[in-house]
């Protein structure tokens, strides 16, 4: 059985029986607890579903060569092309990996590829409505993540036309195409049972997470965080590279954390579809280590320093 499914299974397990066996279980700590992490996944999971049904669609049914057609030749105009695709293409971090993967091997720069990479996760629509949802009556909250994931995308993949070398970044040499025997719809609804619940578990995972700092973490702890602008920005960057909640569902998690500033949410948002543990993973074993190490220490970089100029225009 996989860890992820585990993780999810034994969650809920303690929210579901928690009060019938463990100790303290009736305790209000306990409750508020439950009560944080059931909200959370409850409102997370409408558009976790939803966007791994797009995604799923979109690898089974939608040709990797339709995206390499669209992007122009010159590597400096194809990144912000690419990185705009994301806005209209959802996908989630999980997928964008290998769809960057098959991009480069059918041609496309690899500046642009990454780039498709970073804003797909962070900018499609599931997530921008996911993030109006968490945050109501802030129409300039989901503008800012809006721009500010845009923005490194593109900067980062500018970055790697004038800094990238090509000896950093191994492709990956499988060869792009559906698998032998199966139909459209099995790789369909494989692709949509594996990304869910992976995603899923995720999910669960950083609620959990996010609940017990909820709970746990004294006030007082979180105004050593809180009452510094920049500290309190890091904390939450940092966070979401832990966590790893998947990006349909992240605005519920960083809206959750009442105690930040608007600035530092923002970068939890829009650090965590660009640079979490899980994503840094997949850069690995698709791109190898030495890449993944520069890309992901870089784009983190980048991600927290738009987000707070972005914050200053727009928040």
């Amino acid at each position: 059985m996989s860890p992820v499914l585990v993780l999810v299974l034994g969650a809920v397990a303690v929210v579901l029986l928690g009060p019938l066996g463990l100790p303290g279980a009736d305790g209000p700590a306990f409750a508020a607890w439950r009560t944080l992490l059931v909200a959370i996944v409850v409102q997370g999971i409408p558009f976790l579903l939803l966007g791994t049904v797009v995604s799923a669609a979109i690898g089974a049914f939608v040709p990797e060569r339709v995206f390499a057609r669209a992007l122009p030749k010159d590597p400096r105009l194809a990144v912000p092309v690419a990185s705009a695709a994301g806005v209209v293409l959802p996908g989630c971090e999980c997928a964008s990996v290998p769809v960057a993967g098959s991009l480069m091997r059918r041609g496309v720069a690899p500046a642009a590829a990454l780039a498709f990479l970073l804003s797909a996760p962070a900018v499609n629509p599931v997530v921008l409505v996911s993030t109006a949802i968490a945050f109501p009556g802030s129409p300039e909250m989901v503008a800012a993540r809006l721009v500010a994931s845009l923005l490194t995308s593109v900067i980062m993949g500018w970055l790697w036309i004038r800094l990238g070398r090509e000896e950093w970044l191994r492709l990956p040499k499988r060869t792009a195409g559906h698998a032998p025997g199966a139909s459209r719809l099995t790789e369909f609804r494989r692709g949509l049972q594996h990304d869910f619940l992976h995603a899923g578990g995720f999910l669960v995972v950083g609620g959990a997470a996010a609940a017990t700092f909820a709970i746990v973490v004294p006030p007082s702890v979180l105004d050593l965080f809180t009452d510094s602008p920049w500290l309190s920005v890091l904390l939450l960057a940092l966070l979401a590279v832990v966590l790893s909640v998947c990006s349909e569902a992240d605005a519920f998690v960083a809206a959750s954390f009442t105690g930040f500033s608007p600035t530092a949410q923002l970068a939890f948002m829009v650090v965590g579809p660009m640079v979490d543990m899980k994503l840094i993973a997949l850069q690995t074993g698709a791109f190898g280590r030495e890449f993944a190490v520069r890309f992901s220490s870089a784009t983190f970089v980048v991600a927290v320093l738009c987000c707070v100029l972005i914050s200053g225009v727009l928040l």
